[in-house]
């Protein structure tokens, strides 16, 4: 059984990865075998568990030790008997937490995994979904929730895409960044930039950039859909694909809008586009 240990303050040095450290401290870009994710609510952080993520520490409101939380404590004792700490306080004290009311009482700091190559994660994969240089965590947890929701077979980020293991991402995509393969394509933004398309054919793809463009095909074109297997690629939420980008891909592919609608948030497009190109039969 874990250890439960009070706390009265959310200055208590142990409580630093929920409360102090940001987001790229946890990350630890030097030592990335000591990364640290935070994984929020009882359904996500169950989640992880299913999927094999290594719990460190878990925080929760004193009256879901017999609730909500029990049986992730639980868990916790299976796995490492009491070397697994379980911080608890009152609501008083956790409700300072940015984001309390969100994540229900219950946090749990995991290890961030070492991530496979493009190439192991492609393998097999007839629909892959690229994220290119897409900001808001917001989006991208979006998005790999209707990936993995909608058949893609893979996801994956560009290096100046947001950290899909960031605590908004992981609490938007509901849990489902574990169970969707995911990695990093390019060694820098420089190398995406500059070969992005022919590192995906490398992969074995055809690229199909999403993009309104004067030489777009439709969303429906059949010639997309019997392609074996292909790559789509999404843009940032501002700016869209870079124009090298879309000059690089195989096709380029437009969602027709009606009512005088220019475009979707890149969240939504690619629901659509999940949906309309996934892998069938």
């Amino acid at each position: 059984m874990p250890k439960i240990i009070e706390i009265t303050s959310l200055d208590a040095p142990e409580l630093a990865v929920y409360t102090r450290l940001t987001e790229a401290q946890l990350r630890n870009r030097l030592e990335p075998e000591k990364g640290i994710f935070i994984a929020e609510s009882p359904k996500v952080i169950r989640l992880a568990l299913d999927c094999g993520y290594q719990p460190l520490s878990l925080l929760t409101e004193r009256k879901h030790i017999n609730g909500q939380a029990e049986e992730i404590i639980r868990r916790l004792g299976d796995i490492s008997g009491d070397a697994i700490p379980v911080y608890t306080a009152d609501d008083g004290i956790l409700e300072a937490l940015t984001g309390y009311a969100l994540y229900r009482g219950v946090l749990c700091a995991m290890r961030r995994p070492i991530l496979k190559t493009a190439e192991e994660v492609c393998k097999g994969a007839s629909r892959v979904a690229v994220l290119e240089n897409i900001a808001d965590a917001t989006n991208v947890g979006a998005i790999i929730r209707s990936a993995a929701a909608l058949n893609m077979d893979a996801v994956l980020v560009t290096p100046s895409c947001c950290d899909p293991l960031c605590r908004r991402a992981v609490r938007v995509s509901m849990g489902t960044v574990f169970q969707i393969p995911w990695t990093y394509i390019g060694s820098d933004r420089e190398e995406w930039e500059r070969s992005g398309a022919e590192l995906l054919r490398g992969l074995g793809f055809k690229t199909a950039a999403m993009a309104l463009d004067d030489n777009s095909v439709g969303i429906d074109d059949p010639s997309l859909a019997a392609e074996p297997r292909l790559a789509i690629i999404l843009g940032s939420e501002g700016d869209g694909l870079a124009k090298k980008t879309i000059a690089d891909c195989d096709y380029t592919v437009k969602i027709p809008m009606s009512h005088g609608v220019d475009s979707l948030n890149v969240a939504a497009a690619s629901a659509v586009a999940f949906w309309e190109l996934r892998r069938r039969g």
